[in-house]
């Protein structure tokens, strides 16, 4: 039997990528909740490294439930072998429980999906949408703070994604055995492109922020000036140039279905991150 809901506050829950941005806010409110976790990552107490199995088995000691997001991203050559591997090992040490983050219409996550669900773990699939908080937390946020979003996407809609909506249905996937063998495919509430994007910013925020389309070269040479490794720059691409081609550009009622709520507009993140200051241009004099 797997640890059920009473169970889980007696036993650490491990957060695999614990200081991003869906795992740091797993684990704020797991701990709200009196729930122990461990954080697991490169940069760490509890060191972890996918690129070293030598790493897996000691933060996986006495844990009740593991949820895993995957660096870089499931998109990448290997992801789906090292989350097989991950979950062997997990169910060997006696972790039944896996809640993977998942992205949305990627041909390589869903190669990841399938290994988790053949490895005989009781797993969850939270397949996510693009999130809000690439405009306040990840790359795009020094772009916005300039009033230029150039990136090479078209006209295509995406229901973006607010990254608390994510917390909260993997805390609820960790902490209540009715969602094992869920996939919960989850989007905002609206369809909107990248020049309705930046136009909500400009609003709520009050500066002058557009969207520019540029073409691949030229994303790719800014990134490169910018310093982003290879790989990284390999894998934007394929976000912006395949992914983005209209194949998500459907809404769902995932936020719904595993936690009886809509999930949250993005007028109204922008609006809390206008409000907070996370988008003040920098003055590049100081």
């Amino acid at each position: 039997m797997i640890v059920n809901q009473n169970e889980v506050s007696d036993q650490p829950v491990l957060i695999i990528g614990g200081t991003g941005k869906t795992g740091r806010r797993v684990a704020e409110r797991l701990k709200s909740q009196g729930v122990e976790v461990r954080v697991a990552s490169r940069t760490g107490a509890a060191y972890f490294d996918w690129t070293d199995q030598s790493t897996w088995g000691k933060v996986l000691e006495g844990v009740s439930a593991a949820y895993v997001a995957y660096y870089p991203d499931l998109a990448v050559p290997g992801a789906a072998e090292d989350i097989a591997a991950f979950s062997r090992v997990a169910i060997s040490m006696g972790v039944r429980k896996i809640v993977l983050l998942s992205g949305r219409g990627e041909e390589g996550a869903l190669m990841a999906e399938r290994e988790l669900r053949n490895s005989g773990a009781d797993w969850t699939i939270v397949r996510a949408s693009w999130f809000n908080q690439n405009f306040n937390e990840g790359i795009l946020v020094d772009a916005v703070r300039s009033g230029i979003i150039a990136l090479p996407a078209g006209d295509v809609t995406e229901p973006f994604l607010d990254v608390d909506d994510i917390a909260d249905v993997a805390v609820e996937a960790l902490t209540d055995d009715r969602h094992i063998g869920q996939i919960y495919e989850l989007t905002g509430p609206d369809l909107l492109t990248f020049v309705e994007v930046a136009d909500i910013i400009a609003t709520t925020s009050g500066r002058d922020v557009q969207f520019v389309r540029i073409s691949t070269e030229d994303f790719v040479a800014g990134l490169r000036h910018e310093g982003y490794p290879k790989d990284f720059i390999d894998l934007l691409v394929d976000l912006f140039t395949r992914v983005l081609d209209g194949r998500n550009s459907t809404i769902t009622d995932g936020v719904k279905r595993a936690l009886g709520r809509e999930p949250r507009p993005f007028r109204a993140f922008a609006r809390d991150a206008a409000a907070a200051g996370q988008w003040l241009a920098v003055n590049v004099n100081e």
